[in-house]
């Protein structure tokens, strides 16, 4: 029994002793413990091992008394099939324990906190980074970088204003930050900088390798009226509008569109002042060296109308040559207003080289010269005597035009319509579409010119029957037609005249000549003069007085004389008796 004691107090003792030790061991290891869940803090990024995922999340373990679970949410689908048990993921330990002693994690929060280093990284670094325009706002755009939104300002988007936002949608830019505040989540970027620098070492490289003479390309930066700006690759150079082509061409846009690429020579280059003139048509030989020999005067071309003006048109002879068929060219008859009646833009014409200016560049065309001259044999066909007939084409102050045949025209002028009527206009003989006959009075195939006459077709009364109706010494009468400062002129017949001139008038010379005779009034005169060559009969009324003064006198001494006769008659009777 005492042996039995004896073991059992020993026993006891070791179970106190192993007690004690192990108390001391669980007691470091719990400390141990405590310690690392100490080291956990809420708000921080923890590596995490994943243990199962399922579909309502990854199980994470971060070595916490307990696990936490990570929304399925928080993965992409991609993310969720790569995960399995035993990989490592970074997490955000929002709390330690939610109400139902759960460790609450989050892989989003993990992700936004690694970016926001990251960009904090690169600001502080003066990194490039990248992001997606995801949209147009207020004055920029809202770049996505790795998920987190960031400003663009419209100022900072390229080295020039864009006038649309919405073509860069979509599109991944590269940038620099120019701010940030993680605090509040902003972040401002740039892209102009990095362009900026781009184009500042792209300047470099070009203006140290840029020469006269030299072929370089380069893309079409802007288009104006006068020329083209090429981006050399840092510089702009200007492309004038005269330098593109040899031809004449209206706008610079005929040949180039913003963003084309374009191979041209440097013409000039001011190192100083980083200013090019640039060349395109330079690239090949100038086609006016060879013109004198490929187009001599007289030679017949076929060439392509490019443009028309108001005084002709401009035909493509070769790229780069062109000459101009002047209005006055392009018919022998027709008077040809605008060019347009004749030809049209595209149309493959013929015609004769009539003169070549090389200095000046210019080669003048003529179209009716391909076909012969009907005013060379005009004479022939309408000799001086001839008469013709032909209808009233068009009228004028000055006559009327007669068509005689097609394209070929003669002039009535007005003086050659009446011996004696004197015509304001000729509409007051003559209409429009009226048959008319005439008589060809002139020709000049010079300068393409008809005269005709109506009144020709009649004698001349002038010289036939006024001298013999109208002798000196005859009295008349008729209508005041006209009342002017040297006379009056009366109307004897139609289309016949005389003029009282103011010294042959009987007036009173206290009044003027207005006042004594007005138009319509009835005028007795004498013939004083007939000029037929002239035309012009002169009449005087004071003649007339005097005419008829000497009359009575006449009358008084022929009744005298009979008187005295009666009376030396009666005398001699009376003496015989």
């Amino acid at each position: 029994m005492a042996k039995k004691k004896f073991y059992e107090e020993d026993l006891l003792d070791i179970e106190e002793q192993e007690k004690d030790e192990f108390d001391e061991e669980f007691g470091d290891l719990e400390q141990l413990y405590e310690a690392s869940l100490r080291n956990v803090e809420e708000g921080a990024v923890v590596k995490g091992l994943v243990l199962r995922v399922t579909r309502e999340g990854v199980m994470v373990d971060i070595g916490y008394k307990s696990e936490g679970i990570v929304p399925a949410n928080e993965f992409s689908t991609d993310e969720i099939e790569a995960l399995s048990a035993g990989d490592e993921i970074n997490v955000f330990l929002e709390e330690r324990e939610d109400s139902d002693g759960n460790v609450v994690l989050s892989k989003d929060k993990a992700d936004k906190i690694k970016i926001w280093e990251q960009i904090a990284k690169a600001y502080d670094s003066n990194e490039v980074v990248e992001g997606k325009v995801v949209a147009k706002i207020k004055g920029g755009l809202t770049i996505d970088s790795n998920g987190v939104k960031a400003f663009l300002p419209g100022s900072q988007i390229d080295l020039r204003p864009v006038r649309n936002l919405d073509s860069l949608l979509g599109q991944t830019l590269r940038m620099r930050i120019l701010k940030m505040n993680q605090k509040r989540g902003n972040i401002v970027l740039s892209r102009r900088v990095l362009l900026e620098e781009e184009r500042s070492k792209k300047k470099s490289d070009t203006l140290s390798t840029l020469q006269e003479g030299m072929l370089i390309k380069g893309t079409v930066k802007n288009i104006t009226e006068y020329g083209a700006f090429i981006d050399l690759g840092g510089i702009d150079g200007l492309l004038y509008i005269t330098d593109m082509s040899w031809g004449r061409i209206s706008h610079p846009s005929e040949l180039l569109m913003v963003g084309d690429q374009v191979e041209v020579v440097v013409l000039k280059f001011d190192r100083e002042n980083e200013r090019v003139s640039l060349g395109l048509k330079q690239k090949s030989p100038d086609p006016w060296t060879q013109v004198e020999e490929k187009y001599a005067v007289g030679t017949r071309i076929k060439g392509k109308v490019v443009s028309l003006t108001e005084y002709g048109a401009f035909v493509q002879l070769e790229e780069g040559v062109e000459g101009l068929v002047h209005v006055s060219e392009m018919s022998w008859t027709q008077k040809v207003k605008h060019p347009s009646k004749v030809v049209e833009v595209g149309d493959i014409i013929e015609a004769v080289v009539l003169n070549v200016d090389k200095s000046s560049r210019r080669i003048s065309l003529g179209m009716k010269q391909i076909e012969s001259n009907p005013w060379e044999s005009i004479a022939e066909r309408y000799p001086v005597g001839m008469k013709v007939e032909g209808k009233v084409r068009n009228l004028t102050d000055f006559g009327a035009f007669i068509g005689l045949e097609e394209g070929i025209d003669g002039l009535i002028h007005i003086s050659d319509m009446s011996w004696t009527k004197h015509l304001k206009h000729p509409s007051e003989l003559l209409k429009k579409g009226q048959s008319v006959e005439a008589v060809v009075l002139s020709v000049d195939a010079d300068k393409e010119r008809i005269s005709l006459g109506l009144k020709q077709l009649e004698t001349d009364p002038w010289e036939s029957t006024i001298p013999s109706r109208y002798q000196v010494g005859t009295d008349v009468s008729g209508a005041v037609v006209k009342v002017t400062d040297f006379g009056v002129f009366v109307e004897l017949e139609e289309g016949v005249e005389g003029l009282i001139h103011i010294s042959e008038l009987a007036k009173d010379p206290a009044k003027k000549i207005e006042d004594s005779v007005s138009i319509g009034d009835t005028i007795s005169a004498r013939i004083i003069k007939v000029d037929s060559a002239d035309r012009k009969i002169g009449l005087s009324v004071r003649a007339q007085q005097r005419g008829s003064e000497r009359d009575e006198l006449d009358e008084f001494r022929r009744s005298q004389e009979k008187l005295d006769q009666s009376l030396g008659a009666v005398a001699k009777k009376s003496s015989r008796s």
